[in-house]
């Protein structure tokens, strides 16, 4: 069981637990989560804290609790950002969960606009690999996203220049494929209008403000290794985080 840690309060840490499992797909619409007494247990916590940690996940609109019965994962819609992706990548070995899928709508060579090169460190050849994404839920589309490569893992991880799914997702085949790991990532987040072409994948009607989230993984030795850019429909649970103040 994770153990508990001194940054947070205790019943925001069981929380969060819980919601990246729910944000994984570890945890699906309908399922049971834990009760009380079970994270009271797992978590060496008192009752009120485990009920408190219950309370902030309904608050935070994922569960839901049924008199007599238990709290329940409510069916939500919400962005699976790559956090949560990677997580589930790394438990399960598939990037997507239950429901989820990928149409790969472009993959190969292309030169990377500025804000790419940057991000990757280019230099002065802006020549990278592309790869460009539909994510579906069922049968609605509720991603686009672009992913962006040095140009010189082709030849180590040629996969990535196939317009086919990569089950385990790009970043686990490339650290399989050349020994790079990713150590962690960054995001920013910030919304804009839709293009033609994200409205059209994405089902909207112009003029559709989205939600974009700019990612960059970087290596062990700090080296950029993907630079991805997210493009979400409104009206989706993106995320939220508690903290403490002072």
């Amino acid at each position: 069981m994770p153990e508990i840690a001194e940054a947070l309060p205790k019943y925001l840490q069981i929380a969060q637990h819980i919601r990246d499992q729910i944000l994984r797909g570890d945890l699906q619409p309908g399922e049971e989560v834990p009760s009380e007494r079970q994270l009271a247990a797992d978590w060496s916590v008192s009752r009120p804290t485990s009920a408190r940690a219950l309370e902030a996940l309904r608050h935070q609109g994922l569960v839901e609790k049924r008199q007599g019965s238990g709290t329940y994962v409510r069916d939500q819609q919400v962005h699976r950002r790559a956090r949560e992706r990677y997580g589930r990548a790394r438990q399960t070995g598939r990037i997507y969960g239950p429901g989820e899928y990928a149409v790969i709508a472009s993959a190969g060579y292309a030169d990377a606009p500025n804000h790419v090169a940057e991000a990757l460190d280019l230099g002065k050849d802006r020549r990278a690999i592309q790869r460009r994404r539909v994510t579906n839920s069922g049968e609605q589309p509720v991603e686009v996203s672009t992913s962006w490569f040095p140009a010189e893992l082709g030849r180590r991880a040629p996969k990535l220049l196939e317009p086919e799914r990569i089950r385990q997702g790009t970043v686990m085949y490339v650290e399989e494929a050349t020994g790079r790991r990713g150590s962690y990532g960054e995001d920013r987040v910030c919304a804009r209008l839709a293009s033609e072409e994200e409205a059209a994948e994405l089902r909207l009607e112009l003029p559709a403000a989205v939600l974009v989230v700019h990612h960059v993984v970087y290596d062990l030795q700090d080296h950029p290794l993907e630079f991805a850019e997210a493009v979400y429909p409104p009206g989706r649970w993106a995320f939220e985080q508690g903290y403490p103040l002072g």
